[in-house]
């Protein structure tokens, strides 16, 4: 079975087109047979794939019975002030991968969750070379960080046009897996414009089975011409370990995001002005569309927004940004969350049983709406507002001893979903949890990760 397998996938490989095969595949055996490789290829984007160590320290938690006066008291312990006493520390240290940008600069990218919480980070070449990085900016929603080193004779990956990819393309995953050093995978695209998983906050991801592990986080994902297509992310593994199912973020999508940090420091993210939905089945029929069609149906238009302005209505159906579809709500938010605040868009949208191309531009985020803690009893001492940095609403506070401090809810999680209805802002967020009465579900997102939360 592993003979077929390699036989089939050297097939493959022989019958690229022409183009591509001459820019990685032809070289040969030591008796002078020529045989597929991706050796030469390697060869030149390797240089500009660094495996990333960060260091950080925290705190661990005490013993909780040191703070009870009858154990101390037991046990003939000292009656000291702890109030100013510390929490031991511990050092600890992760790895990751990153891509060289810029190599005149020393331009490193990678994920943000592998410089999360870094107290240093170290760039290492594979020549050798390690260097202490500066961490320029992140970009928490779409998981990009940039990074800088102060080096010299660095090699930098050109980057590729991500829109230009199709399902079946080869792609090579290069990172650092498991801290072991730099790895090597291959694979095909197995899909494009993946959302809805929950791992980001903008997702639009490149599906690849080209094997990604931890560690692999932030490396580069590369066509066979050895041009950067993605930034390897996340995996989907249920056994614990790869099973063919990677996600990396479009370079298109990434290079928008470091333009910004290294512009502004920040990523300054704009909206239209539109609340939206999925198109189910009933709406599909009810909407009259034509099979096949695919797209996103706008529920409501904010006041004063640059929709409004642009002419667009409640049930419309937006199908494309700048000529790419959109058949989903997390490939819309996408498209118009990488754009820089004036920019302007071209959508086309269904309206009334035609089509038709719409000009909006992208706007200032509105104001942050702050809700006080009566917007539900169960809720009573949360205070919530608007998420700046997308869509949901965030907890501000908590009071202590309130309902909402044995809620489970957390200062900073991000509310996205009540009772299975999408919340995008304080005002979706209020109307849904009306409709509660003896409990109430949440879809909270907290330190990266995605989880449920039942209030009762």
């Amino acid at each position: 079975m592993k003979t077929i397998t390699a036989l089939f996938f050297s097939t493959l490989l022989l019958i690229v087109p022409l183009q591509a095969s001459q820019a990685s595949l032809p070289t040969g055996d030591g008796q002078g047979h020529a045989l597929p490789s991706l050796a030469p290829m390697l060869k030149k984007v390797n240089p500009a794939v660094v495996n990333i160590s960060t260091f950080s320290t925290r705190q661990t938690e005490s013993n909780p019975l040191l703070n009870d006066p009858f154990f101390r008291r037991f046990f003939d312990l000292p009656e000291e002030d702890r109030s100013q006493e510390r929490a031991p520390t511990r050092r600890q240290q992760a790895a990751g991968s990153g891509v060289i940008i810029d190599a005149d600069d020393g331009i490193v990218m990678t994920n943000f969750h592998v410089v999360k919480g870094a107290d240093e980070v170290q760039v290492a070449l594979i020549d050798g070379r390690s260097f202490k990085a500066e961490i320029v900016g992140t970009d928490a929603e779409l998981d990009v960080a940039i990074l800088k080193i102060e080096a010299s004779k660095l090699s930098e990956l050109v980057l590729a046009d991500s829109s230009k990819l199709e399902v079946g393309d080869f792609v090579v995953a290069i990172g650092n897996p498991f801290g072991l050093g730099q790895t090597v995978t291959t694979g095909i695209v197995s899909a494009l414009g993946r959302s809805g998983l929950g791992i980001e906050g903008y997702e639009n991801f490149i599906q690849t089975d080209a094997s990604i592990n931890p560690g692999n986080s932030g490396g580069a994902l590369v066509n066979l011409h050895g041009e950067l297509v993605g930034i390897n992310t996340a995996i989907i593994a249920p056994a614990g370990g790869n099973v063919g199912i990677g996600f990396a973020i479009p370079v298109n999508m990434a290079k928008t995001s470091m333009l910004q940090i290294l512009e502004h420091g920040k990523v300054k993210r704009g909206q239209i002005g539109v609340m939206i939905q999925a198109i189910t089945p009933d709406l599909r029929e009810a909407f009259d569309l034509e099979s096949g069609l695919q797209g996103v149906l706008v529920t409501s238009v904010t006041e004063s927004s640059s929709a409004q302005a642009a002419g667009l209505r409640s049930g419309d159906i937006i199908l494309e940004v700048n000529g790419k579809s959109v058949q989903s709500i997390g490939q819309l938010r996408a498209q118009i969350g990488i754009r820089r605040i004036g920019e302007k868009v071209t959508l086309k949208i269904f309206r009334d049983g035609n089509k038709k191309l719409v000009e909006v531009t992208v706007g200032k985020p509105p104001a942050v709406a702050v809700a006080d803690d009566k917007i539900h009893d169960l809720l009573a001492g949360a205070t919530f507002a608007n998420n700046r940095e997308g869509a949901g609403v965030i907890v501000i506070s908590i009071e202590p001893g309130s309902p909402a401090a044995y809620s489970g809810l957390r200062s900073q999680d991000i509310i996205d979903g009540v009772n299975k209805q999408r919340t995008d802002d304080i005002d979706s967020f209020r109307s849904a949890i009306k409709q509660s009465k003896s409990s109430i579900l949440l879809h909270i997102y907290r330190d990266s990760g995605s989880l449920y939360l039942v209030v009762k």
